[in-house]
C-alpha cells in the first residue's frame, strides 16, 4: 500500500510531506529506459549520519525506493510523467537507466528485487480494473484505500510478468527473506490485515499475525530470524468497531502506528515504540542491532516525518534527519556504506517526493 508502507503513501508524502499476464505496454514491449539525475545536495550539520547527499530523481511522486542484493539497481514506485497514480520503476544506483517495469494499467506498490537483481516483484491491481482504483471520500478525513493488488514478478527490463498471487483483496508489503527462499507480505484474505510469509513461487502460505487491526510494512532482519512490522491494535471495542467498519469500506485510518518485532514464526512478538503518532517504514541496520523508520510522533497532526534510530527494546532513541518535511522509507545498500530515502526535501512542487542517496556515517 503505498499508503502503508510500507507506510506513509505517496499520497500522504504530498499533503503530509503505506500464469503469465498482460504485457508490460500496450505495444507489447518493454518501455525503454529514460536519462536520470544525480544532484548533489548540501549537507546539514544537523544530520551528521548523512553525507555526500544525492538527490536521485528530480519532478513527480517518488517513494518505497529499495536496493538490489548486489546493490546495483533500485527498484521504486512513481506517478511520473502525467500519471494520476504509480507504477513501478528500476534504475541503476546512480540514477541512470529508469525503466517502467509495471504494464501502465492500475497502480503498483511495494517493490522488491529477488537475488541476481535480474527479476523483482511487487504489488499491482491492473487484473481488478486498468485505470487508477478511486481516491476514498474526503468527507471520511486521512484514509488509505485497501486497494485489490496481487503479487507478480516480472524481468528487469519489463518482460515476462507473472502472477504470484490470486486473493482477491489487498495483497501487498512483500520484502524478501535475506536468503532468498520466502516473502514475507500483508494480506487481507482471511478479512483483517495480516501479516503471512511464503516460498517465492507462493507455495507454503503461513500466517504470522492474528491480534484484530492493522499488521504490516514487515521487514526481515539481516539473518533472518526476526521481523519488525508496525502495527495498530484498537484498544476497545468502540475502537474495534470503528476498524472494522472502515475496513468493509476497503479503508484504514493509519494515524496512530507503533513498531513491533517477532520472530521469523510469528512468536516472540513485543512492541519496541509508545511514541504516539505515525511510526512506519521500519527496516534494519546492517548489523541487525538497531531499527531505522520513519515517525511524526513529535507532531502527530503534522506532515513533519523524519528518520530515527531505535534499539530492539526501545531504548537509545536517536534523531537522524532534521529537514521540516517528509522523510521515510530507509534502506541501507547491502555493503551498509549508503542509505536511501524518500524525501520532499529541495521539492520544486509540494506535490514532490524524491529520491535521495547519502553515505552513511555510524
Amino acid at each position: 500500500m503505498t499508503p502503508v508502507r510500507h507506510v506513509l503513501p505517496v499520497a500522504l508524502v504530498t499533503t503530509l510531506v503505506l500464469v503469465a499476464c498482460s504485457s508490460p505496454s500496450s505495444s507489447g514491449r518493454a518501455p525503454a529506459p529514460t536519462p536520470g539525475v544525480s544532484i548533489t545536495r548540501p549537507t546539514d550539520p544537523a544530520e551528521p549520519h548523512l553525507t555526500n547527499i544525492r538527490q536521485i530523481t528530480d519532478g513527480g511522486e517518488n517513494a518505497e525506493a529499495y536496493f538490489s542484493t548486489d546493490g546495483k539497481w533500485i527498484t521504486f514506485q512513481s506517478s511520473r510523467n502525467g500519471r494520476t497514480c504509480d507504477q513501478q520503476y528500476v534504475m541503476r544506483s546512480d540514477g541512470s537507466g529508469i525503466r517502467r517495469v509495471s504494464n501502465g494499467n492500475g497502480k503498483t506498490t511495494c517493490g522488491w528485487f529477488i537475488p541476481g537483481g535480474d527479476r523483482l516483484f511487487f504489488g499491482s491491481s491492473h487484473l481488478h480494473d486498468s485505470i487508477c482504483p478511486p481516491k476514498p471520500d474526503p468527507s471520511k478525513g486521512y484514509v488509505w484505500p485497501l486497494d485489490k493488488f496481487d503479487i507478480f514478478t516480472v524481468n528487469r527490463d519489463g518482460t515476462d510478468m507473472r502472477r504470484l498471487t490470486n486473493y482477491d483483496a489487498y495483497t501487498a508489503e512483500g520484502v524478501l527473506s535475506p536468503d532468498g527462499k520466502r516473502m514475507v507480505f500483508t494480506s487481507l484474505k482471511g478479512g483483517d490485515l495480516d501479516i503471512y510469509t511464503m516460498n517465492i513461487d507462493g507455495t507454503d502460505v503461513k500466517q504470522l499475525t492474528n491480534t484484530p487491526g492493522y499488521d504490516g510494512g514487515a521487514w526481515w532482519s539481516p539473518d533472518g530470524t526476526r521481523i519488525v512490522y508496525r502495527a495498530h491494535h484498537p484498544k476497545d471495542s468502540l475502537e474495534l468497531a470503528q476498524y472494522r467498519d472502515l475496513l468493509k469500506q476497503g479503508l484504514i485510518r493509519p494515524s496512530k502506528v507503533e513498531l513491533f518485532v517477532m520472530n521469523a514464526d510469528g512468536s516472540g512478538n513485543q512492541q519496541i515504540t509508545h511514541l504516539g503518532g505515525a511510526n512506519f517504514g521500519p527496516s534494519w541496520t546492517p548489523d541487525g542491532k538497531r531499527i531505522i523508520f520513519s515517525s511524526n510522533h513529535k507532531s502527530p497532526r503534522s506532515g513533519n516525518f523524519d528518520l530515527y534510530l531505535v534499539n530492539l527494546d526501545g531504548s537509545n532513541l536517536e534523531q537522524v534527519t532534521s529537514n521540516p518535511v517528509f522523510d521515510g522509507f530507509p534502506m541501507f545498500s547491502p555493503d551498509g556504506k549508503h542509505i536511501i530515502w524518500a524525501s520532499n526535501r529541495f521539492d520544486q512542487k509540494q506535490t514532490e517526493t524524491n529520491l535521495f542517496i547519502a553515505d552513511w556515517r555510524p
